[in-house]
């Protein structure tokens, strides 16, 4: 379920909190990895975007704790690229702090992210990448990758998608780069949230939307706040001192432009989206099925 915040947009209260939204993004840029573009896992073993509404007809699902054991392994991945890029603090990096609290958040075991920090120096080099194409019924996706071999990387989703009814093409006209924070579906004091307050929250944090979608590693509902990129950090900050309990932040590939899937290739797109999630080097996958 999703509220647009747009439609409060003659309320002088809103125009007021859309405007205080203004401190970017802190980070340094470097070649191998931006950190700006540092992907944060929400869902499943690559969260993806857009096909939560369908994803529930699937009859087949891997045993979670595989799911669990994947999440850990790509995070660690991104935990050391964020260490070389931004150094092993995370009070000084916050890009490696938003992926230990995401950490935190899966029960990612303590030992495992002091020794994915500890281990970064000793790490392939690795940098950041987006590989766009079209899936069956004409979706488009986004995939994000962490890789040391670029080249390979991309060779080898293309003979994915070959086999499975999908090709390389430019994708990204059909989704905006926003912020994202992810939180639970209660305040600190484990009240229920509900979307008229969430609603509320939004225009007092600066955020542009709200969502209600499900964690599906989880399986619970969250809500989603959507905001401009350079405000992220501060929507975040003002979401937790309003009261809510942020499981994860960072930029996501929203769709502008969705499309209708018949069941049938619902069905292939899905079985392609496993195939992809499953290539190491694939963080994330987005995509604009409505």
């Amino acid at each position: 379920m999703s509220l647009a915040l747009g439609r409060f947009c003659l309320s002088s209260r809103l125009w007021r909190s859309l405007s205080g939204c203004r401190e970017a993004l802190a980070g340094s840029r470097a070649p191998a990895l931006r950190p700006q573009e540092v992907a944060v896992l929400h869902t499943s073993a690559v969260a993806s975007a857009g096909h939560n509404k369908w994803s529930k007809v699937r009859h087949i699902k891997g045993p979670k704790d595989a799911a669990r054991s994947q999440v850990f392994a790509k995070l660690t991945m991104m935990i050391k690229a964020a260490v070389r890029e931004g150094g092993p603090n995370p009070d000084f990096n916050p890009y490696l702090y938003q992926l230990v609290e995401q950490g935190r958040q899966r029960n990612m075991p303590k030992t495992s992210i002091e020794a994915a920090i500890k281990g970064a120096d000793k790490s392939k080099p690795t940098s950041y990448a987006l590989y766009e194409a079209r899936g069956p019924g004409g979706c488009y996706l986004i995939i994000e990758i962490l890789t040391d071999k670029t080249q390979r990387s991309f060779t080898e989703l293309q003979m994915i998608l070959k086999k499975n009814g999908g090709t390389h093409t430019d994708a990204l006209h059909s989704f905006a780069k926003k912020g994202v924070v992810i939180v639970q579906p209660q305040d600190q004091d484990g009240k229920p949230l509900r979307m008229e307050q969430a609603v509320d929250l939004a225009i007092q944090a600066g955020a542009e939307d709200v969502q209600e979608t499900q964690d599906e590693e989880e399986e619970k509902d969250v809500y989603k706040y959507i905001c401009d990129l350079s405000s992220l950090r501060d929507v975040r900050s003002q979401l937790t001192s309003l009261g809510l309990v942020p499981i994860s932040s960072g930029p996501e590939y929203l769709p502008n432009i969705t499309v209708q899937l018949s069941d049938a290739d619902k069905e292939t797109v899905f079985k392609l989206l496993e195939l992809i999630k499953d290539h190491p080097d694939v963080m994330r996958v987005y995509d604009n099925i409505e």
